[in-house]
């Protein structure tokens, strides 16, 4: 918990620099942890921000040349999105988020089904869940019993969606498991339930947990990848400008798994120069072709900022995804596309 509480305290400040908008973050933990918003009903669309047979924000491409492909996609995504829930909490609903909340369903819509979920749409079905996901201010709270609570609370209603979703919807399909911070507190749990050592896991194509450190010991039994159409195995990585260390360098961090979303290297030092990268978006969700590169440095992954106002930012935790949008794209593509060859 103290180091996931140490990444979000360095990940706000990059969100309010690209955001400008300050998350809410009280002075004291008193925050009322018997009242939890209702329990989600997956059987209605509206428990989810993202179903392939729906219209919603995951269906967006940032190019005219890109392609929603979910129609026809043979692969499922399972995204889990990040923490979204950063605004003071309104009326009795405190650590967790309320899935009816219209406000706090369209700040996930238009940040993670946009710039994150969406990579996925070219190679396969979407399926995101919304979650009464823990309120930000439970990774810096010292009542550690309350957000305990909030977390396993946010986690529950994932895995119920996931139950939901293996019963009603993948019909034996392949699964691509992919997620983005608190979204990947979530994912790794699901991946040690569902997939590792149990019969599920032969329908897995991969694992994207990005935006948290994940060690080799963290998801024992799932191998890490180590190239571009790996499948059975998972990818993560934590992003930073060049030269600098996280708060959670020497608490673990320096021990994660970290691949370079631009070689697809496992634990690969060498720098990838920008003019591999295929297309990164930033505020106006148009493809921007090498717009940063990558090295992975003992458990992080160093960039060098795009020019503009990005110079001056250390931390890009929270655009792990959309620095890399094109190159993720087709590496999913890719894993796919392997997967289904075997």
């Amino acid at each position: 918990m103290r180091t996931c509480i140490l990444v979000f305290f360095s990940m706000l400040f990059f969100s309010h620099s690209f955001s400008q908008k300050k998350p809410y973050l009280p002075k004291n933990s008193t925050f009322d942890p018997t009242y939890f918003p209702p329990i989600p009903d997956y059987a209605l669309n509206s428990s989810w921000a993202s179903l392939p047979f729906i219209n919603d924000m995951a269906d967006t491409v940032p190019d005219k040349n890109l392609k929603n492909n979910q129609a026809t996609a043979a692969v499922d995504v399972f995204w889990i999105h990040p923490t979204t829930y950063i605004e003071k909490p309104k009326g009795k609903h405190s650590w967790n988020g309320d899935i009816q909340d219209k406000d706090l369903n369209a700040e996930t819509d238009k940040t993670s089904m946009v710039y994150q979920a969406s990579i996925f749409n070219e190679s396969c079905k979407i399926y995101a869940p919304r979650y009464r996901q823990a309120h930000i201010f439970s990774f810096f709270t010292d009542n550690a019993k309350e957000a305990n609570a909030a977390f396993d609370t946010a986690y529950q209603d994932v895995k119920r969606a996931f139950d939901y979703y293996l019963k009603f919807h993948n019909n034996g399909r392949p699964i691509v498991i992919a997620s983005h911070t608190q979204g990947t507190i979530h994912a790794v749990k699901l991946l040690r339930e569902k997939f590792v050592n149990k019969p599920l896991y032969k329908q897995l194509v991969a694992a994207y947990v990005v935006g948290m450190p994940v060690t080799k010991d963290t998801l024992k039994g799932l191998p890490p990848c180590k190239a571009e159409e790996d499948y059975g195995c998972f990818v993560s990585w934590v992003t930073y400008a060049n030269g600098y260390y996280p708060s959670t360098y020497e608490l673990g961090a320096k021990l994660a798994h970290c691949t370079n979303p631009l070689t697809w290297m496992s634990e690969d030092q060498n720098q990838a120069e920008s003019s591999s990268n295929k297309g990164g978006v930033m505020k106006e969700f148009k493809l921007v072709p090498a717009l940063c590169d990558a090295k992975v440095h003992q458990g992080i992954l160093w960039i060098n900022p795009p020019h503009g106002d990005m110079e001056k930012i250390a931390n890009f935790n929270v655009a792990d995804y959309h620095l890399f949008y094109q190159n993720v794209r087709e590496n999913v593509a890719k894993r796919a596309s392997k997967f289904l060859g075997k």
